[in-house]
């Protein structure tokens, strides 16, 4: 009798240690992604992020082809991409919710909001990071030691956290409804656009204080910065843009778009300002004619024209378009559309690894 209770007691106990094992192996498939094959992307590589397939497709530059598929394991609405300056890891906010539409009014929802942090060579997921509201987007600082990211609520917060640990340093308040948390390109300022406020919030990095809350158009949705010392809100309700001056905080410009822009970028190669016309499928773009931003032409790319990024010396532009799940890669100089890369369902975020 003696050995048949003892023989179950081992069996309870190998029993209890598998229970363990597949809880702590559960618990690292969830921070380290085993479960996905890991990829080589030792190539220069444009990285897209596809809100409706969940997804991001990588890009061989060489080729201007989808060369891999990177799954999200499970998670849904991932909304912009961030590269760490070192180039090893990739920020990914998961919204849970769909933005293509626009982002005015999105506090709420049903949940599952979060940061991944995906490994930029292997495409595994090394770090999930759980919120409590919708992230926009999740940035690093230009020393990549920390991770600033947007918790929209009726009374927002941007939430900043250590990238060693990603433990949590500080919780910044800003106004209602934020959207795209965004930093200078000098680094010395962080702008938080505060969708539900027409206003957008400037922090120190280094306080991580507010300095100033500064008024804009209409459902601001991100502060975008230029090399010229201005950042550049895109305010989709107004149909309008306000250039801010870094160095005094101050509204130096408002142009009337007349048609409401997905985003902003300066290509500083010819002082323009690229504007995506989401809902002509376009991208119109400026340049500063006697003391004012004048429309000087526009670029057909495709249906709900959102963001613009321009590669590392500036011979391209990636514009993805998100209703017809396509990347449109235009040469600057010409203003013309070269090729038409297919990606998956509504892509918004796009970055570049050289």
């Amino acid at each position: 009798m003696k050995k048949l209770v003892f023989a179950a007691a081992i069996c309870l106990a190998a029993i209890a240690s598998v229970i363990v094992s597949c809880k702590k192996n559960e618990h690292d498939d969830m921070n380290h992604d085993s479960t996905v094959t890991e990829k080589n992307i030792n190539y220069p590589a444009a990285y897209i992020v596809n809100g409706g397939s969940n997804t991001i497709s990588v890009i061989d530059l060489a080729t201007e082809t989808v060369k891999e598929t990177i799954e999200l394991n499970g998670a849904t609405f991932p909304h912009h991409i961030y590269l760490s300056p070192d180039k090893a890891t990739m920020a990914v906010a998961i919204t849970s919710t769909d933005l293509s539409g626009g982002h005015g009014g999105h506090t709420g929802g049903t949940g599952g909001y979060k940061v991944l942090i995906i490994d930029a060579v292997k495409g595994t997921i090394h770090h999930e990071i759980a919120l409590t509201k919708l992230p926009h987007n999740a940035v690093y600082s230009p020393d990549g030691k920390e991770l600033w990211v947007s918790q929209a609520d009726m009374q927002s917060s941007v939430n900043v956290y250590n990238t060693t640990d990603y433990s949590l340093i500080k919780s910044i308040a800003v106004g209602g409804g934020l959207s795209e948390t965004t930093f200078s390109t000098d680094g010395s300022k962080v702008f938080a656009a505060n969708t539900m406020d027409s206003s957008v919030s400037v922090i120190n990095p280094a306080t991580k204080m507010v300095d100033k809350t500064i008024a804009v158009g209409g459902d601001p949705v991100g502060a975008w910065p230029g090399m010229n010392g201005y950042m550049y809100v895109d305010n989709e309700h107004d149909q309008t843009i306000s250039e801010i001056k870094v160095s005094n905080l101050t509204v130096t410009a408002t142009i009337n778009l007349g048609f409401k822009p997905g985003y902003v970028a300066f290509y500083h190669h010819t002082d323009e300002l690229w504007v995506s016309d989401a809902t002509n499928g376009k991208v119109v773009y400026y340049k500063m004619q006697g003391g004012s931003w004048t429309k000087i032409g526009e670029i057909t790319t495709g249906a709900d024209a959102h963001a613009i990024a321009f590669n590392t010396d500036g011979s391209k532009a990636y514009v993805t378009n998100q209703s017809a799940g396509t990347v449109s890669v235009i040469n600057p100089t010409t203003h013309q559309v070269t090729k038409t890369i297919t990606v998956g369902t509504k892509p918004n975020g796009v970055i570049f690894k050289q």
